[in-house]
């Protein structure tokens, strides 16, 4: 780091003099500016998952600088421009440093996760900016005790150490953002991997949710309206969130987090008690539910209709669903309005509930029409269970609740085409649904799936393995389909389908193989070769896919002896080479554990020219590509030293 001495031999000091009679303690302002600046970002909290330990660090960071600070301001001699410069630098990069947290505390967490990379780039920008002002500050000049001076310039190396380093995200996080995002011939997604992106995202209570409706309304005020990039992908998973916990969905851009009612009537102050916590609406029928809160009556049915037996608020496990009447709380609320004027809202009319009941009757009759003999009508129904399970939850649930599981298994065995594509994938809409997934399978739903995707048209096989997918998300699930010889045909499709089929089959061999002993049945259905393959069309889309899925297998012994063959080895060194970070981090590591179990595998990487770029990896790859390459260059060492 440069010192205050360097300076002295490049500036003379008229400037100086000048510089302080303007403002003779402007060091003091600008120092005593960056302490609040501290204490206003150490109050911040919240931050999601997902950023929480760049949040940290950047705080981190911030906060060990106190001791420098503190000292300028106490100065009591005029420093030189350049410590102004310094200071002012230093200012600037904490102003950006503040406003960056905040949206990580208060923004967006749906578009904190989808932006992520964006993000990281500013974390990195943040402390490239810290980096340079750190290197500019004359010590000797500020009157700094050594000690404060040894721990700056300790977070000085840190920050250059770490320049150009980047670091990849949770890649199970990124593959479900992916699976969910990536819908875009309107298939839904599946309601587990919702589920766990809500609980990654810490989106998963009530509170929760419409906290993130009212920072994404924010959000698109800051950008300007409707049209930013991104909105319309923010708001489709937080509807889809608020479906999993049995919210009702309004259109997150234009209604408001509270009812009409309570708009019109903004001076009031409404008593919190009186809002169910489900819908933030004043109740006309509060109920109390076995943990002994309260909520509207038509809300807290929906969440039980959604299979939920826990409490909205409180979290915890039912020990039954039935509800009793709040009269108390319902005379209050009562004569509060009328003290008050205030309306309450309308109830659903009878004829909402008369088309309910009849929505419900019809799906009943479509299931029955299921176990027709006449052709036309069999085709008629499922195609229209088919349309119906892929529009809701609820439809979802009413068609498994009305028997329409395993008529639709027994339909496809059907030696018709078009009856066997509805019915596998009315059984994949129906799977996405976790109760679903359980049925489907207790019904014997595998081995007939499993049958289509063997023998069925192009459309009916992909949609089985998205159903195999689906169903595997459950872990007994994954024994019972690596049982039922599943993983065989799922190979077939991921050599021979189509770009939507292989990603499908490649989507649930990986999920069958979490499982050890599918893993070797994979390896025996030649899923190795195939990837080796899938790896050669860049085109496909699926690299990330097929690379972390070898990372799965090396751990298995007869997946060590097949990704060792030498094409292997070439392609894994290709991506080490010219592979984007995160190819590069998978490729490395699946070299790494193949050289750990036998040094051939490390001489047949070097005749290929792994060495220069493991070293490249080593200073700028991903932090666990650096740790990764690293390790396997002190392998390299020892095996040429043998």
């Amino acid at each position: 780091m440069m010192m205050d001495g360097e300076e002295e031999g490049n500036r003379g000091g008229g400037e100086e003099i000048e510089s302080y009679e303007s403002n003779p303690r402007a060091e003091t302002e600008i120092a005593q500016a960056i302490l609040n600046l501290i204490e206003s970002v150490a109050h911040l909290g919240g931050y999601p998952r997902t950023h929480k330990k760049y949040c940290f660090g950047l705080v981190r960071r911030m906060k060990l600088l106190l001791p420098l600070l503190e000292e300028i301001r106490d100065y009591n001699e005029q420093i030189s421009e350049k410590g102004i410069s310094c200071l002012s630098n230093l200012k600037e990069t904490f102003l950006l440093a503040e406003k960056l947290l905040k949206v990580c505390s208060e923004g967006s967490k749906i578009d904190l996760a989808v932006e992520s990379e964006a993000f990281m780039v500013k974390f990195r920008t943040i402390d490239e900016k810290l980096c340079q002002a750190l290197e500019g500050v004359p010590f000797d000049q500020l009157g700094i005790s050594d000690e404060t001076k040894e721990q700056v310039e300790l977070m000085w190396m840190q920050l250059k150490r770490a320049k150009g380093k980047t670091d990849t995200l949770d890649v199970e996080l990124e593959m479900d953002m992916m699976a969910v995002l990536s819908k875009k011939d309107g298939q839904n997604a599946d309601s587990a991997i919702i589920e766990r992106l809500a609980k990654k995202l810490d989106l998963h209570t009530v509170e929760d949710l419409n906290n993130e409706t009212i920072a994404i309304r924010n959000l698109v005020k800051e950008r300007g309206g409707f049209n930013a990039e991104n909105i319309l992908q923010i708001t489709d998973l937080l509807k889809k969130f608020k479906q999993i916990i049995g919210m009702e969905v309004t259109d997150v851009l234009n209604n408001p987090v509270m009812p009409e009612t309570l708009d019109i009537c903004t001076s009031l102050v409404i008593p919190h008690e009186f809002l169910c916590p489900i819908m933030l609406e004043v109740m006309t029928d509060p109920v109390i539910i076995a943990s002994g809160q309260t909520y509207e009556k038509e809300s807290i049915e929906k969440w039980f209709n959604s299979n939920h037996w826990t409490c909205p608020k409180t979290g915890q496990t039912l020990a039954h669903l039935s509800v009793t009447p709040n009269y108390a709380l319902k005379n209050l609320i009562l004569q509060w309005c009328e003290e008050n004027k205030f309306h309450l809202p309308k109830k659903a009319d009878c004829a909402s509930s008369e088309s309910s009941t009849d929505h419900s009757k019809g799906i009943c009759s479509l299931v029955k029409d299921l176990s027709c003999s006449h052709l036309e009508m069999l085709r008629k129904a499922v195609k229209k269970i088919r349309m119906l399970s892929k529009e809701n939850a609820e439809n979802r649930i009413l068609i498994a609740s009305k028997g329409g599981i395993q008529p639709l298994i027994q339909i496809l065995f059907y030696p018709d085409s078009e009856i066997q594509e509805h019915s596998v994938t009315a059984l994949l809409n129906l799977s996405l649904e976790v109760t679903n997934k359980r049925l489907i399978v207790k019904r014997g739903g595998v081995p007939a799936i499993i049958e289509v995707l063997q023998h069925g048209r192009r459309q009916a096989r992909e949609n089985s393995a998205a159903a195999l997918f689906s169903l595997s998300m459950l872990y007994e699930n994954k024994i019972i389909v690596g049982l039922s010889n599943g993983i065989p045909p799922l190979v077939d499709l991921l050599q021979s389908g189509t770009q939507r089929g292989k990603k499908d089959a490649v989507s649930a061999l990986f999920n069958l193989s979490l499982n050890h002993s599918n893993k070797g049945r994979a390896i025996d259905a030649g899923i190795v070769t195939t990837l080796v393959q899938l790896l050669k069309d860049k085109n496909l889309g699926i690299v990330d896919e097929a690379l972390s899925f070898l990372l799965l297998l090396v751990s298995h012994p007869e997946g060590r002896s097949e990704i060792g063959q030498i094409s292997c080895i070439e392609s894994l060194v290709e991506f080490i080479k010219e592979g984007n970070p995160k190819n590069k981090e998978y490729a490395t590591s699946v070299l790494l554990e193949l050289g750990s179990s036998n040094s051939s595998f490390i001489l047949a990487a070097l005749q290929f020219g792994v060495y220069e770029h493991l070293l490249e990896i080593s200073t700028s790859g991903t932090h666990r590509a650096q740790k990764k390459a690293n390790s396997l260059l002190q392998l390299i060492n020892k095996t040429e030293q043998i």
